[in-house]
């Protein structure tokens, strides 16, 4: 097999139809040395979205035997624009607060959230809504920092409220440095813009990138299979000085699940290749 990349990781979201210790198996015999952690209730169950210290310790014990190191855990806690309400905003910290106890005790650099509730159209309009998701999440980024974790924010994202680069604008705008932004690759296609046009626009706020091949208006195909320019995209990293990592998130629906792991190891060697060239 050809040499990977380090920096190409993996995330367990790619294996989401596996139980978490054998995803970890799979992905560590691929070859690959760090993860990011699928927490995101609906898409992968790798972590339990009711998350008591018990969970929190039963998912660390996992993770930890797996001998992987952890960028990130890609989670949610909620509809970030939803309307305030003291009782469902104390839940969310909770639920905060334990998904950053499971961060420290594997050791992730960064918690990941996303942008709002999973509908394009605001609860009450674009600017009231952006404002409450930067309130949270400034909030939630304080508490972040006081345990040494990073927070950052998928946007844009395309089934979210911040689905497109000039809301992305809009809302990095309300939000202080400390906030990371990651730039998916399938996420910002299907919005009908490159990832390169979202660097230009935020690489120096970008922490993280997810790979996955799109089309406008469609997320979810394996790499190779979609429109997405992945030898620009590594280009464009490499002009910035980028150094961080990029993950493969294969939320796929035109892969086998047997079939996962392999075409996983295939996308790293591709991905790994163009970075060695750009």
């Amino acid at each position: 097999m050809a040499a990977l990349d380090p920096r190409v990781i993996c995330s367990t979201i790619t294996l989401r139809h596996l139980p978490l210790a054998e995803a970890l198996r799979l992905i560590g015999a691929n070859g690959f040395v760090r993860i990011d952690l699928g927490a995101l209730p609906g898409v992968c169950d790798h972590v339990p979205y009711v998350l008591d210290a018990a969970a929190v310790d039963s998912v660390a014990a996992v993770v930890q035997r797996s001998g992987l190191e952890v960028r990130s855990v890609n989670a949610d806690v909620g509809d970030l624009n939803s309307r305030w309400d003291e009782e469902a905003d104390a839940e969310r910290i909770d639920h905060l607060d334990r998904l950053l106890d499971l961060c420290v005790a594997i050791g992730s650099d960064a918690l990941v959230l996303p942008n709002g509730a999973q509908n394009n159209d605001p609860i009450d309009s674009v600017d009231s809504d952006l404002e409450r998701v930067a309130a949270r999440l400034i909030h939630y980024d304080r508490r972040a920092r006081d345990r040494g974790i990073a927070l950052w924010v998928e946007a844009p994202h395309y089934f979210r409220l911040v689905y497109t680069l000039d809301l992305t604008a809009s809302l990095l705008d309300r939000l202080p440095d400390t906030i990371g932004v990651v730039c998916d690759s399938s996420h910002i296609t299907a919005a009908g813009s490159t990832p390169r046009e979202f660097l230009d626009r935020f690489g120096s706020r970008t922490r993280h990138v997810h790979l996955r091949d799109a089309e406008p208006g469609y997320i979810h195909h394996s790499i190779g299979r979609g429109v997405v320019d992945f030898e620009d995209l590594a280009k464009a990293l490499g002009e910035l000085g980028y150094t961080g990592d990029l993950s493969l998130e294969l939320e796929t629906r035109d892969t086998a699940n047997d079939d996962r792991a392999t075409v996983a190891r295939n996308s790293a060697e591709y991905i790994s290749a163009l970075l060695a060239s750009a």
